[in-house]
């Protein structure tokens, strides 16, 4: 006799995505995996007296989201501390940051993460004086969206000024006065400065997984630096209270630390693996220090900045891939795109090893095509798009290759694994579907399966999850979404079809229904 399902999802429309085109109408979990999928009818010969059914309602049923790049403490940061993405001038953060300000301690740092000025009518960085208004003796960050770029005020300074690189700290005026604006390296002792301890990271880390819950997120593959995070991660694993699966991609300044451990990708539990090793190759658009191979439109004497040179990415990659780890890396310039593949080039199998780009924004052809023969998987970003539309920020950055940056299709028609990210900008994978389907240009926009699939199958893959998750089939672990719309039929509002429910294993982790 066959045993009865711990779960049955009845009266859906279940986009397995194993097959682009299959749908059933329901499906059956045990122990936590997917067991039997077919009609209602079927799937409901399974349900016993101690089953659980769920009636989706006709709902869209499709395998849980996971997110190939994410920074989950800086998302749960942003609920905790003055949330910039909302202002839509300087003025209103400001005042978002003064009402922080109030909340604070006395001697606390007020912290505001996610403005993004290209948004603004006045488009530019804050600047010390902005924050000046805000507090001139508590030390006052406002963080650009892509964390690449953070003002600070004098108390900010005072403390840290001696371990800022003088290169990456932007001065004006005749007497060379800071302006508050710090980019790259310079921002790098903010952030250790800020780091929170093992509480504060805890609840940091619980804010911001009931949010990617709520958003459809099953798995994080998140970025740690100097970080309680894996702490974290670990404890509420064994204490049973982890509601997402979580791939920790370790930044390179730790690669010692994982190779004396015995680490290796891969290692851990069935919710928390060690992943990949990550560093900065460039910076951002955003900030002029993506790396290019032509100027930028706006600064025809500045093509970008290295964080590491060709010569210290070869190094690295050599290192991480010889002690057996899965390498990552940040690169958005097409000159730093190209340094990354040539380094993953002289590696002995790139594609056995699924190493990562993070971001590849402005890849050329040639360099899609080299992903696609040594199987490096496009780790992409789509919500970015949203700074792609004429008259955006990368038409002042790129001008006329403002429509070569982030051309999801040609990865696909190359043969290149594509992941998709959101990079938490913000956290929410819907909105990357929806920018990835409703592009600037043609040559930027993909269907709403292939989006789907880079979301959930093409990230797995990035993870080497594929033979567990990413898709509903007999056999995989039962992460999965009810929507309340259908994207197909809902392609140009994506973005706002609402989340109904969540689960991780077969166990619901958010019920909005």
């Amino acid at each position: 006799m066959t045993e009865p399902a711990d779960l049955v999802v009845t009266n859906a429309e279940v986009h397995t995505l194993a097959d682009p085109d299959e749908t059933v109408d329901a499906f059956a979990v045990r122990d936590g995996r997917i067991v039997r999928l077919g009609t209602t009818y079927d799937v409901e010969f399974l349900a016993g007296a101690d089953t659980t059914t769920i009636d989706a309602g006709g709902r869209i049923a499709l395998p849980g989201l996971i997110d190939a790049h994410t920074h989950l403490l800086n998302a749960g940061r942003s609920l905790v501390h003055a949330d910039l993405s909302a202002a839509d001038s300087p003025d209103e953060a400001v005042e978002l940051l003064r009402e922080r300000a109030e909340e604070v301690e006395g001697g606390e740092w007020v912290l505001g993460f996610g403005y993004d000025e290209s948004t603004w009518g006045e488009s530019r960085y804050l600047t010390r004086e902005d924050l000046h208004a805000v507090s001139e003796s508590l030390p006052v960050v406002a963080f650009r969206e892509d964390m690449h770029v953070a003002s600070v005020n004098d108390p900010v300074f005072d403390r840290l000024r001696e371990e800022m690189p003088a290169d990456d700290v932007h001065t004006a005026g005749p007497n060379d006065e800071p302006t508050g604006v710090i980019v790259e390296e310079a921002v790098d002792p903010v952030y250790e400065a800020i780091e929170p301890g093992a509480a504060e990271a805890e609840r940091l880390v619980r804010a911001a997984q009931a949010t990617a819950n709520e958003r459809g997120v099953t798995m994080v593959h998140d970025m740690v630096r100097q970080s309680k995070a894996p702490q974290v991660y670990r404890d509420l694993d064994r204490a049973g209270e982890l509601t997402l699966r979580v791939r920790i991609n370790y930044w390179a300044d730790h690669l010692d630390s994982l190779i004396d451990a015995g680490l290796r990708t891969n290692h851990g539990s069935d919710m928390v693996r060690t992943g990949a090793v990550k560093s900065y190759t460039d910076g951002t658009f955003g900030g002029r220090t993506a790396k290019l191979h032509e100027p930028y439109a706006d600064a025809p004497d500045e093509t970008g900045t290295w964080v590491l040179g060709p010569d210290e990415i070869d190094e690295l990659v050599a290192r991480a891939d010889d002690h057996g780890f899965q390498v990552t890396l940040h690169a958005i310039g097409d000159a730093a795109v190209d340094a990354v593949l040539d380094a993953y080039e002289d590696t002995d199998a790139p594609g056995d090893s699924r190493h990562r780009i993070e971001h590849s924004e402005l890849a050329s052809d040639e360099a899609i095509d080299r992903m696609a023969d040594m199987g490096v998987v496009a780790s992409v970003q789509p919500n970015f798009h949203k700074w792609g539309f004429e008259g955006g920020l990368y038409e002042d950055r790129l001008g006329d290759r403002r429509t070569d940056a982030n051309r999801l299709p040609a990865y696909l028609d190359a043969g290149a694994p594509l992941a998709f990210g959101s990079d938490c900008m913000p956290l929410n994978p819907l909105l990357g579907v929806h920018y990835a389907v409703n592009a600037p240009s043609e040559d930027q926009s993909l269907g709403v399966t292939d989006a789907l699939r880079a979301y959930t199958a093409g990230a797995a893959y990035a993870g080497f999850d594929e033979n567990r998750l990413g898709t509903i089939e007999a056999g995989y672990r039962a992460d999965f979404v009810l929507l309340d719309d259908s994207p197909w039929e809902e392609a140009d509002r994506i973005d706002e079809i609402g989340v109904a429910l969540t689960a991780v294993d077969g166990d619901v982790v958010y019920d909005d229904r």
